[in-house]
């Protein structure tokens, strides 16, 4: 019997080991929502992935590149935290053959792969999946950016990749709908009018009951309203357009909305 075709996501993994640490004394925690929201995702999704294909906005090469080892490591790419948040696991296992059917996918589409047999999974994989998937029982593949930071290039590695989703693989896209990092931590008027500004237009593209309409409104998304003042640089939102090519004709729905820091942040699912 064959399986439903799993969602494509596109999740906020917070910032570094946000989700372990304790707030401040006499301050609420402003990732909680944040980290409720990561831990319902496996119920909200229902049926049980043979795989995970992470995009983590924390990887960059020139060509897309998955990890192709069958036991990864982590990357404590964070720094500053307790030293207790170096001492997380998470010991899911790789997928050699999936990395290979994943190369072989993007081959087919005229696009230039490489593999990695030593890198491990860096914060953007472990953290929010600690959480998600926290058994880390299910076998994951983590593919990079290009480093050109082109859009539409990451919207068609999407594309050569959305069959996966009928042979089990959740494909999801691990960033931040806002990614100022100074942005976050000022009172600035200006920058919260901004970031409301670019989550709105952010949530009509994902939302447009076209999919062409929203892939192109995707592709040109640093002409939309505040979106270099969210953005500086876009490798955070990257993920979003590999989800987004991966839903082909699957509508987008903003599946988490919150406020972080008084900044807003989106989290979207298609299918």
């Amino acid at each position: 019997m064959t399986e439903p075709r799993l969602p494509t996501l596109f999740i906020p993994h917070g910032g570094g080991p946000c989700f372990f640490m304790a707030p401040p004394r006499g301050m609420a925690d402003p990732w909680q929502s944040m980290g409720t929201y990561l831990r319902g995702i496996a119920a909200d999704i229902g049926q049980r992935p043979r795989a995970i294909l992470v995009i983590s906005g924390h990887w960059e090469e020139t060509k897309p590149t998955v990890t192709a080892g069958a036991a990864p490591s982590l990357i404590y790419d964070y720094y500053g935290f307790p030293p207790h948040t170096y001492q997380l696991k998470y010991p899911a296992p790789g997928a050699p053959r999936l990395a290979a059917e994943i190369r072989l996918r993007l081959d087919q589409a005229g696009i230039p792969s490489a593999g990695d047999e030593a890198r491990g999974f860096d914060h953007g994989v472990f953290i929010p999946f600690l959480l998600i998937y926290p058994d880390a029982d299910i076998p994951v593949v983590q593919l990079s950016l290009s480093a050109t930071l082109d859009p539409a290039a990451h919207l068609a590695i999407g594309r050569a990749l959305e069959p996966l989703r009928d042979e089990g693989v959740l494909i999801v896209g691990s960033g931040l709908s806002f990614h100022n990092l100074r942005g976050f931590f000022t009172d600035d008027p200006r920058i919260t009018t901004e970031a409301e500004a670019f989550d709105q237009w952010l949530t009509h593209a994902v939302t447009n009951a076209d999919p062409a309409r929203r892939d192109a409104a995707l592709a040109q998304w640093a002409k939309a309203p505040g979106a270099r003042a969210s953005h500086p640089r876009e490798e955070h939102l990257l993920p979003l357009m590999v989800a987004a090519g991966a839903a082909g004709a699957d509508a987008g729905v903003r599946a988490y909305s919150d406020h972080v820091f008084g900044k807003a942040v989106s989290g979207y699912r298609f299918g």
